[in-house]
């Protein structure tokens, strides 16, 4: 049958992952990233950039501005803050 679930496909409830370049680090404990994506406009056809300004989660206030990062969705930490660092992709040069 074709419409079984398979076994990688049952984890359904997959965090969003989201990369960006952190765009301010002046709050304690949390980075401003702001994620770029690439989307198809439906009527003209032009590929558009959209940008998104997350609020990130960095608890060892290792992040510089210019540093590229991975994030997850996460559980709210607080008013704003819904995502936390994954990893350091790259650092500012």
């Amino acid at each position: 049958m074709a419409d079984t679930v398979d076994s990688s496909d049952a984890r359904l409830n997959r965090r969003k992952v989201r990369e960006g370049v952190v765009v301010s680090d002046r709050m304690d404990k949390t980075a401003i990233v702001e994620a770029t994506e690439r989307v198809r406009h439906p009527r003209y056809a032009k590929t558009v950039q959209r940008k998104s300004r997350l609020a990130v989660h960095d608890a060892s206030n290792e992040l510089s501005v210019g540093d590229l990062v991975r994030v997850a969705e996460t559980r709210p930490l607080s008013k704003t803050k819904r995502w936390r660092v994954v990893e350091i992709v790259e650092r500012a040069k």
